[in-house]
């Protein structure tokens, strides 16, 4: 997991307007929805992302 972490932390610094919802990651990183939950939950306890009301992921920094 620290890999996925890694990587969808590198992926929102490249791209810092990225706005993702729980199943766009999905789609885009192919994992399934237990994987995507513990890896945006860990994101969000670290506060490097932060969810939007309309439920996309984003920046906690930017936005």
């Amino acid at each position: 997991m620290p890999d996925w972490l890694r990587l969808i932390r590198a992926e929102y610094l490249e791209i810092p307007g990225l706005h993702l919802t729980k199943p766009e990651v999905e789609r885009l990183w192919g994992l399934d929805s237990m994987t995507s939950e513990a890896l945006l939950s860990a994101l969000l306890d670290i506060k490097f992302l932060k969810r939007t009301r309309q439920g996309a992921y984003v920046r906690a920094d930017l936005g």
